[in-house]
């Protein structure tokens, strides 16, 4: 099996090299870049299964970098390694496509984790015109149904999307900002308490199937157990 490809674009060529060594010993294979223009060469030349970039950067940022790479590719994941923490920051990255913040510092392991989260949302997206499978249930993302044996329940495009997001970190912690910010738009209080009742709705209609939980992480987000 051939080992997945990380471009790993750091200016801070210390941590660079550690977050390199950390995956590699792991079985990616990682290259990994000191500027954007470096990291933008690297992905006409390679390109990567996942990209990891630095948000402040020489030469080109990881906020221009990504623009461009959108451009032509709306579809490798793109994960942002940032100090910034502020919400507009993050709207910012993620409407230019980004698929997830990392904030510094991190550990490796939540690093790790949000990778096999992308690499799996990826895989799904390309077989969204299918049926997934969600315990007993049959779940059709771009139909928006929820099929259980011959019965068929509608979902709004909310529901949907919400489910979707759920069951492609199944089994890990969805953080609580990422849902919001990718399908309300911002994370504020009145946003939290309106996805607070699709969680419920989504809770109902999946309740013949006790397997299945979502489960609130409190200070985190949601767990999709499956």
């Amino acid at each position: 099996m051939s080992k997945i490809k990380i471009l790993l674009a750091e200016d801070e060529m210390a941590l660079g090299m550690i977050i390199q060594e950390s995956l590699e010993s792991r079985e990616f294979q990682v290259t990994l870049c000191a500027d954007g223009l470096q990291a933008w060469d690297s992905y006409q030349k390679s390109k990567p299964d996942v990209l990891v970039l630095d948000v402040m950067m020489p030469k080109k940022d990881g906020f221009t970098l990504a623009e461009q790479i959108r451009k032509t590719d709306p579809y490798t994941p793109i994960i942002f390694l940032t100090s910034k923490s502020q919400t507009e920051d993050v709207l910012k990255g993620f409407g230019l496509g980004a698929n997830d913040y990392v904030r510094k510092p991190f550990s490796m392991e939540e690093l790790i984790v949000r990778i096999k989260a992308q690499l799996n949302r990826l895989q799904l997206r390309k077989n969204q015109s299918d049926w997934l499978n969600l315990g007993k249930y049959k779940f059709h993302a771009t139909k928006q149904l929820l099929k259980l044996e011959n019965e068929e329940c509608h979902l709004t495009a909310r529901e949907s999307q919400l489910l979707k997001i759920l069951l492609e970190n199944a089994n890990q912690i969805t953080d609580r900002s990422l849902i919001l910010t990718q399908i309300w738009g911002s994370n504020d209080f009145f946003n939290a308490r309106s996805m607070d009742v699709f969680i419920t709705k989504l809770r109902k209609k999946l309740q013949e199937d006790p397997q299945i939980q979502i489960l609130n992480v409190r200070g985190f987000g949601y767990k999709l157990v499956c």
